[in-house]
């Protein structure tokens, strides 16, 4: 439990500051826009939701949810359609 806890502090340390360095890429009023703020929204949402869950002690469940949050992230910046300063420490860019 111990290690679960400490993983779960050391992801949502890193998926938080994820959230924070993303920027979206393609201009405003463009489809590409949308999903890009449509990615961040869920990654945000599941970031919430692993807090949540970590505040009920249910750890798996919010690990889960970081995961989630991150994939979407990692899509996001994969597709383009967030700017993440090829940041290869934070995102799957390379």
């Amino acid at each position: 439990m111990k290690e679960l806890k400490q993983r779960l502090e050391k992801y949502f340390k890193v998926t938080g500051e994820a959230i924070r360095k993303v920027r979206i890429a393609p201009p405003e009023n463009t489809p590409l826009y949308n999903s890009a703020v449509e990615f961040l929204d869920m990654a945000k949402r599941y970031y919430d939701d692993a807090r949540h869950f970590e505040k009920k002690d249910e750890l798996l469940t919010a690990f889960a949810c970081l995961n989630y949050a991150h994939g979407w992230l990692d899509a996001g910046a994969r597709l383009g359609l967030f700017d993440v300063g090829k940041d290869s420490k934070l995102f799957t860019v390379d």
